[in-house]
């Protein structure tokens, strides 16, 4: 009888057992279950916790509660902490990050802490910076004879006494310890202390135009669509006028209490686009993107969760960050493929602002000059809809591209004599001149001209980049660096070839053939330093320098108001990549960045370096123009059966033994043979390798890819999902790194 009570007892007992699941950030693709108090309300979905993983503590964000597991409760550790007691990660976006980590097929405690900033992913407290105000209880007068001998207090008090409510900031400036002499005055309550959360606040300044024509069509078109789920293509030609549809449809939506996402691709594009922000739009605006500090970040990312920020600009992964009033999302330069992660959780920005969409029911604008081909042929099928901006909103003419043939012509450092006289010329007639080199550093080969022996990388299979202002060479590819050489290393010879060009290379060309004009040059290099980038935008922009030269840094969103020549060396590459999107990234980038000439009175020119002038891919882009060039360029994808025509995912490995990342693949292949021949499903998708990848060692590891291909994406994805829940237990697989890239964006 006591031993049939203790049953019931113990089935009782589980049967009242509260289970809480928790996406870990670990590689294994589940949730996992923790016991929590049958008698304590669980912790709410969206909510971060503490609990013990595998002999550690880690932050987990809960994603359900229940009443039964799956595991016997005895098994299950309990909760350890609960760090917040509402959500920090909403509904909505916990149905998002859910079908993200089922869709890219990665581990979803990894897509949880993906959504976090740095901070919270550690367990910080999910708190805005509050503001700390100090003032004065009592009469300056009544006070001073109190204090005696203690200058800094009588600085202090005086001080508060002639302003009211001085925050740290000002005090601070009186003495680094003034924290410790004010310690007692606030004990004694002659010094009172309020806390008020800091939240930013912007006034506008200017006023926007009354558009008219195409642009006041697009701007109501997107008006319109509030409070919908609708995908609005802004085809705009450089120049166009888009930001300013952005900017009063954002002031629209802001009106109406809601929320807008601006998404742009690269951090360079990010201090500009918030100056004008800040000029044009009240209330609160925040930032998101690499350059700022974890403070910083975690700070704009509880602005915008919390529901203060009006408008969130960022870099890809603010489409990640909760926003409770969402109105409108916005994504710049659509086309661009930083919009893709590329390590990790490999997804795309662009994709999840469609979700986004989805969920919350608002619009997504989808703006570029040059579409991607995927929203091209979404547009053809009427997903998208198309609004066109066919002319600069400031009524300039497009500039006029014209392709220089520089075979068997003398080349200064890589510059056409046409090129460099051209130059001489707009800088004679007050106008500026931008050099385009997709290409960093001082030249990208350093060979000796005696053996032919170049100075590789010794991790990667790459050549040395040289860097001849620090006088080093270092691998652009994993980072590793090294000192110039005064030899060959094999045979020994001091005759030393620096091949090739980089934008430091012609930097310094220019400043010789134009030693009264001031340069710019814009890169990775030359910005790394905090506030580096401003400075020389700012240069630009004033036309303070009237030479530029950059990278696809200046391809991009900035307006340039004297700028009236763009020399374009180098196209040709994008014509014999080995990625079938080399094309597709070679127009827009031409077209990118010829867009940054003539945008004010005086008309463009761009003139385009070529040994291949006869290449009637480029031949089109020049003369018909992007649409046309897409076009072509659509119907060879079509025939090769490539994207937008087909679903494509890109199985990766990489370990340091060479064989290992082929082998793994080959099971994986043999696997994926066997899964669809079991399912009698032989063809649905074809399979192309394994085969090493294009740079096959990188940063010390090999690499090997399996591409999967289909015109189904149901198929490939439920291939893919099999393939996930047994990856792990495949032959090899813990000896190498796999990763799953769905819809990659290059091929590398």
């Amino acid at each position: 009888m006591v031993v049939e009570d203790a049953v019931n007892s113990s089935a009782e007992a589980a049967e009242s057992q509260v289970f809480v699941q928790v996406a870990v950030p670990t590689p294994v693709a589940r949730c996992f279950d923790y016991r929590w108090p049958s008698d304590e309300t669980p912790p709410v979905p969206g909510a971060r916790v503490v609990v013990s993983f595998a002999r550690r503590r880690l932050v987990g964000v809960v994603v359900a509660s229940a009443s039964h597991s799956s595991v016997p409760s005895e098994r299950l550790k309990r909760v350890t902490e609960v760090i917040d007691r509402e959500a920090v990660l909403s509904a909505d976006l916990l149905s998002l990050l859910s079908w993200a980590a089922s869709y890219y097929h990665h581990p979803i405690g990894e897509v949880m802490a993906a959504a976090l900033p740095r901070a919270l992913r550690l367990g910080a407290p999910a708190e805005i910076t509050q503001r700390e105000t100090f003032s004065l209880n009592e009469p300056l007068e009544e006070i001073l004879p109190t204090l005696g001998r203690a200058p800094v207090q009588r600085q202090l008090v005086q001080r508060l006494a002639s302003a009211s409510g001085c925050d740290s900031t000002v005090l601070s400036t009186i003495s680094a310890r003034w924290r410790t002499s004010l310690a007692p005055l606030i004990e004694r309550g002659v010094v009172a202390v309020e806390h008020s959360m800091s939240l930013p606040s912007n006034g506008a300044t200017d006023h926007g135009p009354a558009l008219e024509g195409e642009q006041a069509l697009a701007r109501d078109a997107v008006i319109e669509s509030f409070g919908q789920q609708k995908t609005l293509v802004l085809n705009g030609v450089t120049g166009s006028g888009k930001t300013e549809v952005y900017l009063q449809a954002i002031e629209a939506v802001r009106k109406g209490g809601k929320q807008a996402l601006v998404l742009v691709p690269e951090i360079s594009l990010t201090p500009q686009l918030m100056g004008r922000f800040a000029a044009r739009l009240d209330g609160c605006l925040v930032s998101l993107h690499s350059g700022l500090n974890d403070t910083e970040r975690g700070q704009a990312w509880l602005l915008a969760a919390q529901g203060h920020a009006d408008v969130v600009v960022g870099t890809r992964s603010a489409v990640l960050v909760p926003l409770p009033r969402l109105g409108l999302v916005i994504v710049d330069e659509e086309h661009d493929g930083s919009f893709k992660q590329q390590d990790g959780f490999r997804y795309h920005a662009r994709d999840l602002a469609l979700m986004r969409s989805r969920d919350c029911q608002c619009p997504v604008v989808l703006g570029s000059a040059t579409p991607s081909f995927e929203t091209l042929r979404n547009v053809t099928l009427g997903r998208f809809t198309e609004l066109r901006l066919s002319v600069r909103a400031t009524g300039a003419p497009p500039p006029s591209l014209a392709l220089l043939d520089i075979r068997r012509r003398p080349l200064v450092e890589g510059m056409s004599d046409r090129l460099l006289d051209t130059i001489a010329q707009h800088l004679e007639a007050g106008g500026q001149a931008m050099v385009f080199i997709n290409r960093r550093g001082f030249a990208p080969t350093l060979l000796c001209n005696d053996c032919g022996a170049a100075a590789d990388c010794a991790r990667c299979d790459a050549h040395m980049t040289v860097h001849a202002a620090s006088g080093c060479l270092r691998c652009h590819h994993c980072g590793a660096d090294r000192a110039m050489p005064t030899a060959c290393e094999s045979c020994g010879s001091i005759h030393l070839d620096r091949v090739g060009y980089g934008t430091e290379r012609i930097a310094r060309a220019l400043a010789e053939a134009f030693p009264d004009i001031e340069i710019a040059r814009i890169d990775r290099d030359s910005t790394r330093r905090r506030g580096a980038l401003e400075e020389q935008l700012d240069r630009a922009v004033s036309g303070r320098a009237r030479l530029l030269v950059g990278t696809q840094m200046l391809a991009k969103g900035h307006h340039f108001p004297a700028l009236t020549l763009v020399g374009i060396l180098d196209a040709d590459r994008g014509l014999f990549g080995i990625d079938f999107r080399s094309l597709e990234n070679m127009g827009q980038l031409i077209l990118q960045v010829a867009g940054r000439a003539g945008r004010e009175s005086t008309p463009g020119t761009v003139l385009i370096q070529t040994r291949n002038p006869d290449n009637p891919m480029l031949q089109t882009l020049v003369s018909d123009g992007y649409d046309t060039f897409a076009t072509h360029a659509l119907d060879e994808r079509r025939v090769a059966n490539w994207p937008p025509y087909s679903f494509v995912a890109l199985i990766r490995a990489e370990a340091v033994n060479d064989r290992q990342p082929l082998d793994f693949l080959d099971t994986v292949a043999a696997f994926l043979v066997a899964d669809m021949q079991t399912r009698e499903a032989d063809g649905q998708i074809d399979l192309l390798g394994p085969a090493p990848a294009p740079m096959e060692r990188l940063a010390g590891k090999f690499r090997a890819r399996l591409l999967l291909q289909s015109e189904s994406r149901a198929h490939l994805h439920e291939a893919l999902a099999r393939l996930a829940s047994v990856i792990d237990a495949l032959e090899g697989a813990r000896l190498v790194r796999w990763s799953i890239d769905v819809d990659p964006v290059d091929l590398f």
